[in-house]
């Protein structure tokens, strides 16, 4: 006897939990809601969520309403009366009456070791924050955001070159195989769950543009944390020679200054070091300055004869 299961997600995160369910014949996945198609790239081509592309090249019904709640699609899925409903990033809440439809239980895959970092980033603030380790959460849904009761977790380290694009390889793939865990639990009704912590609760809002801004005034190794967890996309920025660069990769050296936060400790044909806080240094190694390709440092300081050691490379507008 099969598990009917309505699938929730819209980013790459989300694929490898969907394609575990459809390698598996004792769930029958009827139908995957997912965010409406966007426009990419300069020419603003129309493009499906990863999500949606799975469902479509194994024909199963998509939908994909602007806005769940009291939509024509939310009443489909109630019709269905699905035993599971499962979400993995999807981006949108899900109303009380939807959570109800679900036979069994309506669960989650989330991103972070719960009650840390509930809300829609907590891999990036996982990394920005220098966490040693981040995980994934199996929880009960309910109507406040990442607030049930949790069935399982597996923590994973968060290594010195992760960004938030490994790491999100990393934890879709242990989503996936935890999920696969915990759901012959939830259908026998053997399943246990631990009530949050709320007094532990940290939250995880969005990144806000003014966020993906980098204070230069921080220790070097905030630095590369908040450059990592940015990347590969929304990327962080600096205002770098007057110009409002993004910064793809730093590293943050030994070395101790008596410069000021922004300065230049040393500026060579391959090299450009900064001073930040604390007296700590860094060295930038790929940046976009603004209206200009990527590039590697040694390019940039081709057209950028002007930083040399003691000038203020860095400033705040």
């Amino acid at each position: 006897m099969t598990t009917s299961i309505v699938f929730m997600g819209t980013p790459q995160f989300a694929v490898p939990v969907l394609q575990g369910l459809l390698d598996q014949p004792e769930y029958d996945v009827q139908a995957v809601l997912t965010q409406p198609d966007h426009r990419v790239g300069r020419k603003h081509v129309l493009t499906p969520s990863p999500v949606k592309q799975l469902a479509v090249d194994n024909n199963i019904k998509v939908l994909q309403p602007a806005k769940l709640n009291k939509s024509p699609e939310m009443d489909e899925i109630i019709a269905l009366q699905p035993d599971l409903l499962i979400t993995a990033a999807y981006g949108q809440f899900l109303p009380s009456k939807l959570l109800a439809a679900a036979k069994i239980a309506a669960v989650n895959v989330h991103g972070s070791l719960l009650p840390k970092y509930r809300g829609g980033a907590p891999v990036q603030y996982s990394i920005i924050n220098g966490d040693a380790e981040t995980g994934i959460s199996i929880m009960y849904m309910v109507k406040q955001m990442d607030a049930g009761d949790v069935l399982a977790q597996r923590a994973v380290p968060i290594e010195k070159d992760d960004d938030n694009g490994t790491m999100f390889d990393k934890l879709s793939i242990l989503g996936r195989d935890l999920l696969l865990e915990t759901l012959p639990k939830l259908v026998d009704g053997t399943a246990t769950a631990t009530p949050q912590d709320e007094s532990q609760v940290v939250f995880s809002p969005n990144i806000s543009t003014a966020q993906e801004r980098i204070d230069y005034r921080l220790p070097a190794d905030q630095i590369d944390n908040k450059v990592r967890g940015l990347r590969p996309a929304p990327l962080g920025n600096m205002v770098i020679d007057g110009l409002r660069t993004k910064i793809y990769d730093v590293t943050p050296l030994d070395e101790k200054t008596n410069l000021q936060p922004g300065q230049v400790v040393r500026a060579t044909k391959h090299q450009l070091v900064l001073a930040a806080g604390n007296g700590t240094t860094y060295q930038i190694n790929r940046l976009k300055p603004a209206g200009k390709q990527a590039m590697d440092i040694t390019a940039y300081l081709n057209g950028h004869q002007d930083l040399t050691e003691g000038a203020q490379a860095v400033s705040d507008d």
